[in-house]
């Protein structure tokens, strides 16, 4: 029998890869900064519609771009945590999905015990059992 387990992936922290999350941060914050200023020329259009409450349009779009500016203050706080990464660290990147063969009489601690695959500029360095 085959069994999904999640395992982590792991980036060891470099000059490069420190670049690369950084470049995508400014990137997410860029796309989050244009749908604030879509969104708000959508609310300015919708406002000059006759029979639409401007207060109740206001309100609907005003969530939507509170939404984004918090997402955009994450990114600002996750910046300010990647400056403070010593080169060397791991941090975990995401997780991907493995299978399992188990057996009848199949060690179970063997099976369910933290693994980790650990990756330093695209390369995969080790696996971690």
């Amino acid at each position: 029998m085959k069994i999904i387990k999640k395992v982590p992936v792991k980036q060891i922290v470099t000059e490069k890869s420190k670049g690369k999350i950084y470049e995508n941060f400014q990137k997410a914050k860029m796309r989050l900064e244009q749908e604030c200023q879509q969104l708000r020329f959508e609310q300015r259009k919708l406002q000059n519609k006759p029979g639409v409450s401007k207060q109740e349009v206001h309100q609907r779009f005003q969530k939507e771009i509170d939404d984004r500016k918090d997402k955009m203050k994450m990114i600002d706080f996750k910046i300010d945590q990647l400056d403070m990464l010593e080169m060397g660290s791991e941090i975990t990147e995401t997780e991907v999905e493995a299978l399992v063969e188990v057996e009848v009489g199949t060690h179970w601690e063997e099976i369910t015990q933290d693994q980790a695959i650990i990756i330093k500029d695209g390369y995969v360095q080790r696996i971690d059992n």
